[in-house]
């Protein structure tokens, strides 16, 4: 019988066990990276999440906001 685990399960058990700077380099290889890397980054963006009280996940979505008025989106493509 195959082994099944979910997504964050997985991702969890690939970044467990990794030095601080292992992390740095797996996110910053991820933003602007490609992709497939998305669904990493918000996994781990959502273990962040959860250890953050109101008031730090306040200036997040703040900062988010803030950032999210100084672009313009690009085009989307299919």
């Amino acid at each position: 019988m195959p082994v099944t685990i979910d997504l964050r399960q997985a991702i969890i058990h690939k970044v467990h066990g990794q030095s601080e700077e292992d992390l740095r380099h797996m996110i910053e290889g991820s933003v602007d990276g490609p992709e497939a890397a998305l669904p990493g980054l918000g996994a781990v963006f959502e273990m962040i999440w959860k250890d953050l009280d109101t008031a730090k996940q306040d200036n997040l979505v703040s900062m988010l906001h803030d950032h999210l008025e100084t672009i313009t989106p690009g085009d989307i493509t299919s």
